[in-house]
């Protein structure tokens, strides 16, 4: 009777652990749903898929940059629109350094340098759309123009 008790008292103690371990390890420092709770890749940033990015925007905590040129449109609720090859220069427009951030454009080539940069740059939350307006528009959301 008494092993079956402590069996019992230790299954729950290690569900238990696995619950707290698993919580705690997808919210990332500061309160935030977004940035650490994806894995960088060896660039320093974090590559997320259409359906990660369309969650994230139903509960908006984050800076959305379009960093394609020339302009072809925009994501719903897009913050900025900076050059790719222009972003070192408007660092101004940015949040702080640890403050979450993501890239996109049309596929994805221009966010990729985009990101790079931003992580060289010592920016630690830094997301990038993996396949950019083109994946987006192919998973059925649309564009927005100004």
């Amino acid at each position: 009777m008494r092993a079956e008790r402590v069996r019992r008292v230790a299954t729950i103690l290690v569900a238990y652990l696995f619950l707290i371990s698993a919580c705690t390890g997808t919210q990332p420092a500061g309160g935030s749903s977004t940035g650490s709770a994806f894995a960088k890749n060896a660039d320093g940033y974090a590559d997320i898929t259409v359906e990660q990015l369309a969650g994230m925007l139903e509960d908006k905590d984050f800076t959305l940059v379009n960093v394609h040129i020339p302009y072809e449109g925009d994501l719903p609720n897009t913050d900025l629109s900076i050059p790719f090859d222009e972003i070192q220069d408007h660092l101004e427009l940015l949040p702080d350094k640890d403050a979450s951030i993501v890239l996109y454009c049309r596929s994805g080539g221009m966010s990729t340098s985009a990101g790079k940069e931003l992580a060289s740059l010592g920016y630690t939350n830094v997301m990038e759309l993996d396949g950019g307006m083109r994946a987006w528009t192919a998973a059925g959301h649309e564009l927005v123009s100004p």
